[in-house]
């Protein structure tokens, strides 16, 4: 049996980052360092920095007065914000910068007059919180059906955003909806659209051209690998997502000559490596582990200013 791994897979920059955004303020800042929300979503992740002093919260009114909170890589709403002033909380924004400039489009959108419809998952955190910047001018929609049944305004003053964890491919049919009902709205440009999203999704129609079962390390909550997933038995392969090694079963294995290996942006090589050992475990040590090319994503985000003495 060959073992494929894909290439990009796992953690992207903002995910490097906000992990090393909460490493470093519990570093300088000592434990408890309070998170607003997951942040990002992976358990194992979590669970390592929770060992180390980390509080995991919903409500800054869980958050003592004066403490430290890190807002989570996929953004907060103001009104969160705002809740957090009041409370005189320490802040520390781990948001992606890729969200962070979503936001502020849809905040420029609304100021111009715009309604905003908003392409993304119902109950998401990040949809929730770019929402939060245009209250009462953004429209949620997840598919072609939903903008069938849109009302606005004006159509001439109209605009989109997305969520950032979908793909140029995942959003195709909402926009060719949008552009067909209203000619004249503003699409978001291609550059609005998370290149680890679409580089991983990219990875994985290549994986599949080779592998005939394909496992997704990933959070049942992850947005990202969930797709990947979805790609993938589209494709044609036998696709599961697996949380950590101890997941995989053997009967999904049978008759496979080939195994293709990636992971969401969330979560960590050392649960892909985990998982290649138990594929080398199930196939009696007759296994051959294969990384496809390295692909350097080029994309580095910078720190707050507040943590980058702490990181030198």
């Amino acid at each position: 049996m060959r073992i494929v791994l894909a290439s990009p897979r796992g953690f992207c920059a903002g995910v490097d980052r906000a992990i090393e955004i909460v490493e470093l303020a519990l570093e300088r800042f000592g434990p408890p360092v309070y998170v607003r929300h997951e942040i990002v979503h992976n358990r194992h992740v979590v669970d390592r920095l929770r060992e180390k002093g980390a509080v995991f919260i919903e409500d800054p009114a869980d958050v003592r007065p004066g403490a430290l909170l890190i807002f989570s890589a996929h953004g907060v709403s103001p009104a969160v914000r705002e809740a957090a002033e009041r409370r005189e909380l320490r802040t520390i924004d781990a948001t992606c910068p890729l969200v962070t400039k979503v936001h502020v489009e849809a905040a420029r959108f609304a100021r111009e007059g715009y309604e905003i419809v908003l392409i993304g998952h119902a109950g998401h955190v990040e949809v929730e919180g770019t929402m939060g910047h245009a209250p009462g001018r953004i429209h949620l929609v997840e598919s072609p059906d939903d903008v069938a049944a849109l009302e606005v305004e004006d159509p001439q003053k109209l605009a989109c955003v997305t969520q950032t964890t979908l793909s140029v491919d995942d959003t195709a049919d909402v926009m060719h909806a949008l552009r067909a009902r209203f000619p004249e709205i503003r699409l978001p440009r291609k550059d609005d659209i998370c290149y680890a999203t679409q580089n991983r999704q990219n990875a994985v129609k290549a994986l599949v051209e080779e592998a005939d079962v394909v496992l997704v390390v990933g959070a049942p909550t992850s947005s990202n690998s969930n797709r990947l997933v979805e790609i993938a038995a589209k494709s044609g392969a036998r696709a599961h997502r697996v949380e950590s090694a101890d997941d995989i079963r053997a009967e999904w294995l049978e008759g496979a000559g080939c195994v293709g290996v990636t992971a969401g942006a969330s979560a960590p090589e050392v649960l892909v490596s985990q998982v290649v050992e138990r594929l080398q475990t199930l196939a009696d040590g007759n296994a051959q582990v294969v990384a496809s090319p390295v692909v350097d994503e080029g994309v580095v985000f910078q720190l707050p200013a507040t943590l980058r003495e702490a990181a030198r």
